[in-house]
């Protein structure tokens, strides 16, 4: 085959063009600090590197939740910790109380350390968090607690309108919107007899066990009705008449009922709940003792008896915020065991991509500095190859 000058020349002109693309995508390796710049010059590197992107984003989105999970957890630990020590105070005042020795005024002067570490109970139920209230369940943009529908009074327009309402038409029970607090359980209303006696009852008792509270419209009574089996089997009925400052009306809205859980992803399918079920701490019972506890120390007719059958149910509201604050402490152990692991895959999905799409600067530098020799020596041959020719003279 004969060989012409034009063919060493062209050959000459693309490898000088090859050698001016290599050096090109190595200086693009320096100053990119990436393996490729572009996917079609390594479709499995750039494949991969997408899917280990994915993975270090999710990592990095999992540590902000986790963020938020301590946010909401720690808010929450800060809130029933005041709380104990609200309801550790309230117990404190009303064993104080029981003392015979006190006189009207000095109860009414403990009644109103009751009034105000109530509501400042009630301001620790509405807590808020990032302009979330963390006691509402899902709903985090309602207050959980409206202190104008708590303890409403057996007179309260809105309680008699109802009961007329049951009473001049047939209604279900499960309509009525108001509910009666005593003895540390909430009642409500199962029936009514006849035009006058409305009956409630508490729903969360169990079988065996009955304890309803029945309200005369027409003479302002309530009468408590405890039946239960004793040890003989029989079914046995204790009834007392109570005054007023024993029970505490509330309208069903007061405290909100809302238990579902705000859950967070912390781990791919892995979904925690960062809430405190309210409605086992701050519920409509909850709020109706300390009020009882008020209502009795400002009556003068009240017995020490009453004060003290009050502290039982504040010893039970107590370990109820104490057992929810140990299942939150119990799942907060949990998050800070998923949140090492979080920061333990953003590492290793870290290296992995590193290790995917980094270059190797070292590995660059030698390379361009060998690249850079063979352009010299290609270009030093090719000036050798392409030679002058007659027509470079007669120019």
């Amino acid at each position: 085959m004969r060989v012409t000058q034009s063919m060493l020349t062209n050959n000459s002109l693309n490898h000088l063009s090859n050698s001016n693309q290599k050096m090109s995508q190595i200086q693009d390796q320096l100053s990119t600090g990436k393996k490729i710049t572009r996917a079609s010059q390594d479709p499995v590197v750039a494949m991969n590197g997408m899917r280990y992107r994915t993975e270090v984003a999710e990592a990095g989105q999992f540590k902000r939740n986790v963020s938020e999970v301590y946010n909401w957890m720690d808010n929450s630990d800060d809130a029933l910790d005041e709380a104990t020590n609200a309801m550790h105070r309230v117990r404190e005042l009303g064993v104080q109380a029981a003392n015979d020795s006190y006189e009207e005024g000095q109860r009414a002067n403990i009644a109103k350390e009751v009034r105000q570490l109530r509501e400042h109970l009630q301001s620790v139920a509405n807590t808020q968090a990032n302009g979330k209230y963390i006691f509402n369940g899902a709903d985090t943009t309602t207050a959980p607690v409206d202190e104008s529908l708590l303890d409403v009074g057996l007179d309260a327009d809105g309680f008699q309108n109802q009961l007329e309402e049951m009473a001049d038409e047939e209604r279900d029970a499960g309509d009525f919107r108001y509910n009666i607090t005593y003895d540390g359980g909430k009642y409500e209303m199962v029936e009514q007899n006849g035009d006058n006696e409305f009956t409630f009852a508490r729903t969360d008792l169990p079988d065996g066990k009955q304890k309803e509270l029945i309200f005369n419209k027409e003479e302002g009574t309530v009468t408590y009705e405890h039946t239960y089996l004793d040890e003989e089997g029989e079914e046995v009925t204790d009834r007392e008449e109570l005054p007023a400052r024993q029970v505490v009306v509330s309208h069903e809205d007061a405290v909100s009922n809302n238990d579902t859980n705000v859950e967070i992803e912390l781990l791919k399918g892995v979904n925690m709940p960062v809430n405190v079920d309210a409605t086992n701490v701050f519920s409509s019972d909850f709020f109706g003792d300390i009020k009882r506890l008020e209502n009795i120390l400002e009556d003068e007719n009240a017995e020490t008896s009453e004060i003290s059958a009050v502290l039982d149910n504040l010893d039970g509201q107590i370990d109820k915020i104490v057992d929810e604050r140990a299942e939150l402490g119990a799942r907060y152990n949990r998050v800070e065991m998923m949140d090492e692991r979080v920061q333990d895959q953003e590492i290793i999905a870290k290296r992995i991509m590193s290790d995917n799409e980094d270059a190797d600067i070292a590995e660059v530098i030698t390379n361009l500095q060998e690249q850079e020799n063979v352009h010299r020596a290609a270009l030093s041959s090719s000036s050798r190859i392409i030679q002058p020719t007659l027509m470079d003279f007669l120019n």
